[in-house]
């Protein structure tokens, strides 16, 4: 729809031609205040709103919602934007990194480091209801898991790793989605080992605490320096 001499191009456009596509939910002291200041200091939004043209001079919100209710709420009659193409993709991105849409990882991919900074995301949110969840367990029993293959969240419950059903497990949706893959079944029946989970229980257990910490170093377990040895077993299981 953007003419693509437009795309990229920081315009200055009516507000009347701009449709705010649902707006912010900031608190109204937030828009108030910031609107009596922009006003007091010159009344130009140096920071552009993210818009999309939909027709011939007309354009919708995509990024920065926030300023241009700022921008209404101080009487502009007309704000800066920058106008980007209209696919789906530049929308999502814009509203991710106007921090609007919360970025989620799939965890059918995802890295170990990915899956242990999102938990510490979500444990680290006021309320959350997984603070008593210990990271370096969970972290290490979803890493570990046949994830590729989950057609839902549900088997995280049973990994034993602190998350449960209820809010625990709803709370991973805010950060993680899945893509579940089809792999074939000699392959997949192939690919999990039955003696070495026991093997490598069975010798930590007589370890020394010195030696536990050092497994869990080379491992990148977060925390292994403060571990007793209950929680490094559990930790390395």
């Amino acid at each position: 729809m953007s003419s693509l001499s437009d795309i990229g191009n920081l315009m200055h456009i009516y507000l009347d031609d701009i449709s705010p596509n649902g707006g912010t939910d900031a608190p109204e002291f937030l828009i108030k205040a910031s609107a009596t200041l922009l006003q007091q200091k010159g009344g130009r939004n140096w920071i552009p709103v993210v818009v999309k043209q939909t027709s011939e001079d007309k354009y919708e919100v995509i990024g920065n919602s926030f300023v241009y209710t700022v921008a209404e709420q101080a009487g502009l009659d007309r704000v800066w934007c920058i106008v980007a193409d209209d696919s789906e993709d530049t929308v999502e991105v814009t509203k991710v990194l106007a921090g609007e849409k919360m970025p989620r990882i799939n965890l059918s991919t995802a890295s170990r480091d990915e899956i242990m900074a999102a938990l510490q995301y979500l444990i680290e949110q006021p309320g959350s209801a997984l603070k008593t969840v210990k990271i370096a367990v969970a972290t290490n029993r979803i890493d570990e898991a046949p994830r590729q293959s989950w057609q839902n969240f549900d088997p995280i419950t049973k990994l034993n790793c602190g998350i449960t059903k209820g809010a625990k497990l709803e709370a991973l949706k805010q950060v993680f989605y899945l893509t579940p893959q089809t792999t074939p079944e000699k392959k997949e029946n192939a690919s999990v080992p039955q003696a070495a989970p026991e093997k490598t229980t069975s010798i930590s257990k007589t370890m020394s605490v010195t030696e536990l910490k050092k497994i869990a170093k080379a491992r990148g377990i977060t925390g292994y320096s403060k571990m007793k040895k209950p929680e490094l077993l559990a930790a390395l299981s």
